[in-house]
């Protein structure tokens, strides 16, 4: 059992629905960036660190927005690496890295998830690798003690799920919707069903991801799943609000999340 998969084992058994907020870095800038931080994981179960990237497929307008304003400041993969590696000394949600496979690749993946690790990082998401090509990757994260957390689309067949979730050493992200990140007025109705078909492939935590932007989303997302992946709207309130703003926007949702599981009074 990975560190990560042990750490979110725990807040499970406890009853606590999981959050795993996400923030992108570098932003809102270098200096400020430490203060995001600390203001979103003080809630948090894990936290997803975005490296920024310049062809980000999976990332709608406000989270690829931030990376091209990361970069523009002189942040990429291996700065935002850093930039996080100073601020692990403190008590923090177990962090993951979410990357594209082209930054990987260009250096190597023993030596990115040699950095990821020694940065401090406890797991990787790569949305853009397919599972039959992610062998030697996930072999490479393995070494460094680093959870493989993949995704599974809501259009995914059975069969497809039950072999995504296998190669989970994290949690099994479970996207709600087609097509990329962003806040949405509603919650995919497709969520409850790719839950129920990663539910029934694998123990492993399953949290849903992409479109969850509300406290009252993210409770009705946990009534099927384990936790939730929250991205585009903490993005934007970091990037409009500032640092504050996002983590009180996270706190709400903490704060929605933990009255949904208190027992009903009689």
């Amino acid at each position: 059992m990975t560190a990560l998969l042990d750490h979110l084992e725990r807040g499970r058994a406890s009853g606590r629905k999981l959050l795993v907020p996400y923030v992108m870095g570098g932003i809102p800038d270098r200096g400020a960036f430490p203060s995001v931080l600390a203001a979103v994981e003080e809630h948090a179960d894990a936290l997803e660190i975005g490296l920024p990237y310049s062809d980000p497929l999976m990332d709608g307008p406000a989270i690829a927005d931030a990376g091209q304003r990361a970069i523009a400041q002189g942040v990429g993969p291996f700065e935002a690496l850093e930039l996080a590696a100073r601020e692990r000394d403190r008590p923090v949600a177990p962090r993951v890295a979410m990357t594209y496979y082209n930054p990987i690749h260009r250096v190597g993946e023993a030596r990115f998830c040699g950095c990821a690790a020694a940065a401090g990082f406890a797991g990787l998401i790569v949305p853009d690798i397919p599972l039959e090509e992610s062998g030697s990757l996930r072999a490479a994260a393995a070494a460094e003690g680093l959870a493989w957390i993949p995704l599974v689309a809501p259009t995914s067949s059975p069969e497809r799920v039950a072999a995504i979730v296998a190669a989970a050493t994290g949690f099994v992200y479970a996207v709600s919707t087609l097509g990329v990140t962003g806040t949405r007025e509603s919650l995919s109705s497709r969520a409850a069903g790719v839950v129920a078909r990663c539910r029934a492939a694998t123990d492993a935590p399953v949290l849903v991801g992409v479109g969850v932007s509300t406290p009252e989303q993210a409770v009705e997302a946990t009534e099927s799943a384990d936790g939730v992946v929250i991205g585009s709207a903490i993005v934007r309130r970091t990037l409009d609000e500032g640092p504050a703003a996002a983590g009180a926007f996270v706190g709400d949702v903490r704060r929605a999340l933990d009255r949904s599981g208190m027992p009903a009074a009689r």
